[in-house]
């Protein structure tokens, strides 16, 4: 939050508490005030009415929102989106030492004998007007590849998972630096007074736990408490704590909650900690949500239609299509930034079989999202966002390396920074291009390197963000979510 804005809000408070007496209540009152006037036209306003920094966004966006499918565990972009016909005729044989260079090795493949070349043990095929080639695993994907943009030549620089999904989720290898969400919860504030700007949804895949999803990545960082993203479960409170104790009647919390923001403001007058005003804020946020939140995650309004489009498993509470529809119920509503995991995606053994089950577990609910968001008419407001955190190699990796087994079925890929591939829809994005090229090989880049930072500046690019002047001071020195680099890719925008 800009320091000059919250001094006039904290000044605000003071205000008001002072005018009243005891305060009892008038946290309330605040609430009312300040955002129920400014929502009186309906339960979604503009982004600055309830949040958003002033000035901002710097430009005219051309996305309002973002729903993130994040695949935690790093998909083989080998075996789904980068076909490399030639690597047929390199199988079994050892990688090149031209082409690997100077590229380290992690601990799983150090200690082989070789790294043989395995190519994809499945089939690809062009589609669409695009032509664009996807693999025989992502069949629904396949049906929308005219709205997508494939950026083939993503890199980072981080070859392990953890400092890698740090560095793709908050622009830093290491934790404690602001989630994407974050910053754009802080820049743009939120589009509904009902539900929080930031929401998770985590899915585990058939692939199994893996890389977990950790509650920093969708975390508030230094930034203060109220942008901290809100994780969805699929229990029957999504929420934690959403219902009330048994015999705890509605009336009996808003007075609990009236004299506690009261107590809390005494506290706030005193020491003046803008951690005081998030916290009042937040539980003023989880009482509305006791109505929002029930609305939105109940199904039972959306026509035969909408699950034959996301499939069987968007009657499945957890699933990533039930998920996928809740995102868009979300979008629907106002929440600014949607971020929808997918574990299970770290396959250094018996990848044929896990990225088949991974592949299934995802392909028709994000197909459905696009499908849905478009016929709503949201895509072209709404960015879509799907990926992991690096790529894999196209050496196999090998549980007996001693035999150096080389069959179909028993071989895993290991992690690979220096490529992969992500697809993005709507939202300025370019649809139906492929940006970026790697060698023949998939193990380099050739053509148009994107980095961590460009894509996150591009992100941010379509919200309407400059990312040079989106910062946060903290501990003396002014942060932002790109750091001190990265630039917008203008190939993909329109």
């Amino acid at each position: 939050m800009d320091p000059g804005r919250e001094h006039v809000q904290l000044v605000t408070r003071r205000w008001f508490l002072n005018a009243g007496g005891s305060g009892l209540g008038l946290a309330a009152l605040w609430t009312l005030l300040g955002e129920d006037v400014l929502g009186a036209a309906g339960q979604t306003v503009g982004a600055e009415a309830i949040g958003g920094l002033p000035g901002l966004p710097h430009f005219a966006p051309k996305a309002k929102r973002v729903i993130y499918l994040f695949m935690a565990g790093a998909p083989s972009h080998i075996d789904l989106f980068d076909y490399k016909p030639k690597l047929m005729d390199m199988a079994g044989k050892d990688l090149p030492d031209s082409v690997r260079g100077t590229q380290r090795l992690t601990g799983f493949t150090r200690s082989q004998n070789s790294l043989p070349v395995i190519p994809s043990k499945f089939t690809f095929a062009q589609h669409g007007q695009s032509g664009a080639w996807l693999s025989e695993l992502l069949p629904h994907t396949a049906k929308v590849v005219d709205d997508l943009c494939f950026v083939k030549s993503m890199h980072t620089e981080q070859i392990n998972h953890d400092p890698a999904v740090t560095y793709l989720l908050t622009g830093f290898q290491l934790a404690g630096r602001p989630s994407m969400g974050a910053w754009v919860s802080y820049a743009l504030g939120s589009e509904n007074r009902n539900l929080p700007a930031l929401v998770a949804m985590v899915t585990i895949g058939k692939g199994g736990t893996g890389v977990p999803a950790f509650d920093r990545q969708w975390g508030n960082g230094f930034l203060p408490a109220k942008y901290q993203g809100v994780k969805f479960g699929s229990g029957t409170d999504p929420v934690l704590y959403l219902s009330d104790p048994e015999g705890f009647a509605q009336a009996d919390r808003r007075r609990f909650l009236d004299d506690l923001a009261a107590l809390n403001n005494l506290t706030l007058q005193q020491s003046g900690d803008p951690e005081i005003a998030a916290r009042i804020e937040q539980y003023e946020m989880a009482a509305r949500m006791q109505t929002a939140v029930p609305e939105l995650m109940d199904l039972s309004k959306e026509p035969e239609s909408t699950f034959e489009l996301y499939g069987p498993d968007a009657r499945k509470p957890g699933a990533f299509a039930r998920n996928c529809l809740l995102a868009r119920r979300m979008a629907e509503r106002g929440v600014r930034f949607i971020q929808v995991c997918h574990v299970g995606w770290d396959q250094h053994g018996n990848l044929p079989t896990q990225l088949a089950g991974q592949a299934k577990d995802v392909d028709q609910g994000a197909a459905a999202l696009l499908q849905d968001l478009k016929q709503r008419g949201m895509l072209e407001d709404t960015l879509v966002i799907f990926g992991g955190e690096f790529g894999r190699t196209v050496y196999g990796q090998f549980a007996n390396t001693g035999a150096e087994e080389r069959t179909a079925t028993n071989y895993g890929r290991d992690h690979h920074p220096r490529c992969f591939t992500i697809w993005m829809a709507g939202g300025g994005i370019k649809p139906g291009i492929t940006y970026g090229e790697t060698d023949d090989f998939s193990y380099n880049i050739v053509r148009d390197p994107v980095s961590i930072h460009d894509w996150q500046a591009t992100v941010l690019n379509r919200l309407g963000i400059d990312h040079t002047r989106l910062t946060y001071r903290h501990m003396g020195r002014d942060f932002r979510l790109t750091d001190v680099d990265g630039q917008v890719v203008k190939g993909i925008l329109t």
